[in-house]
């Protein structure tokens, strides 16, 4: 038996998420059918089977897991069926690009944002992510019809929860992450960010071979850059510190920016934005029941990134520490020591940019001020801190207030 949505989506059996039917709709919207190679199929069958289950989806949310799954299946159609007609794209390479990895609210989006505010950086920007197809031409980069469609879609989380914009700020014009890319292999950090998706999570983080999403990755880039190049790539994920590895294995010569903040206010903030994304799309979501999951997994990615440094995966002539104190106190400073440490130059126009961009964009200091406290968390801030004591001690990261 075969459900019918009756509001244009796609149809499910037995009311469930079906991905052939997904497939179809993407193909039907595209033109396209083509999926190429990877694993994208085990993690939409696995991200699906959580979405139908524990997610605890509300009618809303339905309606946006089909758009969400239906555009990325769209966009992978669209990516391989211009390469395929384009066969120099695949030509492309992709060097020395600079990675922002850390905790989630560490300081990287500023960060981010304000690294592409120089000329020489290519960030993926959220249009250009949103709409890849075709790509984006340097003589209409900043005027592209897409922009403005990408800007209508940002606003959108406003209108169902006021104020949301506030706490992570969205538009086409901003540096995307790099996990709306993985996103079309299936294996993204993004998906247990919006939705409460444990089992996913779990696959993901612990069996999941993430080489494929980093080739993905790859592909997504040179796809971008094949008709608006940049110096070198500029990119930021948290979900990065979970998989070094399989990233350096992608770009060996990659230049990593990793920010640090303690992971007892890490784990309190990341939990209440969780907690409002996934009130979006579920009327089951809390702070405690996001905390729950994310003090693990924060937890993990703190004690991966101490591996990494140890045994040598990430060399250190291709990493700097930043520390969120000193990032937020003397931002420039810090900007300037990074592109020091990496042999690059810090121009005047760059930091001129940069400062009119902080200037209009502020942001909320990396830490979602008085919107949570951790007591709303339910966790116990002591086991937190035994746990997470062998990273501050390894990267000198110091404690802050719980409040």
């Amino acid at each position: 038996m075969t459900a019918n949505t009756g509001d244009g989506s796609p149809p499910r059996k037995d009311g469930r998420f079906d991905a052939d039917e997904l497939l179809a709709a993407a193909s039907a919207a595209t033109g396209w059918s083509d999926m190429g190679e990877g694993t994208w199929r085990e993690g939409l069958d696995r991200l699906l089977d959580d979405l139908d289950g524990p997610a605890r989806l509300n009618d809303l949310g339905r309606a946006i897991v089909e758009t969400e799954m239906t555009a990325y299946l769209g966009t992978r159609m669209d990516i391989l069926a211009w390469r395929s007609a384009h066969p120099e794209v695949a030509e492309g390479r992709v060097t020395r690009p600079i990675v922002i990895v850390g905790q989630p609210r560490t300081g990287t989006t500023i960060l981010y944002d304000l690294l592409a505010q120089d000329p020489a950086n290519r960030a993926p920007l959220t249009w250009e992510v949103d709409r890849p197809c075709p790509p984006p031409e340097t003589a209409t980069y900043e005027t592209d019809p897409r922009i403005g469609e990408s800007d209508a879609i940002a606003a959108m989380p406003d209108l169902i929860i006021p104020g949301f914009t506030d706490f992570h700020p969205l538009g086409g014009r901003l540096a995307q992450e790099c996990v709306r890319m993985t996103g079309g292999e299936f294996r993204s950090m993004i998906f247990p960010t919006q939705y409460d998706v444990p089992d996913y999570d779990r696959w993901l983080l612990h069996e999941a071979d993430m080489a494929p999403a980093y080739r993905w990755h790859h592909i997504f880039l040179q796809h971008l850059q094949s008709r608006h190049a940049g110096d070198r790539w500029l990119l930021k994920s948290p979900a990065h510190l979970w998989c070094l590895a399989a990233l350096l294995d992608e770009y060996p010569d990659a230049l990593i920016v990793q920010t640090h903040r303690d992971p007892v206010r890490v784990i309190a903030s990341i939990s209440a934005l969780v907690a409002l994304l996934r009130s979006m799309a579920s009327d089951h979501a809390s702070v405690g029941r996001a905390a729950g999951q994310y003090a693990d997994d924060i937890l993990l990615g703190l004690e991966r990134s101490v591996e990494a440094r140890r045994d040598g995966t990430v060399p250190a002539d291709q990493v700097v520490d930043v520390q969120f104190h000193e990032f937020m106190a003397e931002p420039f400073a810090t900007i300037g020591a990074i592109y020091d440490a990496f042999g690059l130059q810090f121009t005047a126009e760059a930091e001129s940019n940069m400062r009119a961009f902080l200037a209009t964009h502020p942001g909320d200091g990396g830490g979602g001020g008085s919107r949570y406290t951790f007591a709303e968390t339910g966790l116990d801030a002591g086991y937190l801190r035994e746990r997470g004591r062998e990273y501050q001690e390894y990267f000198g990261v110091p404690s802050e207030p719980v409040l």
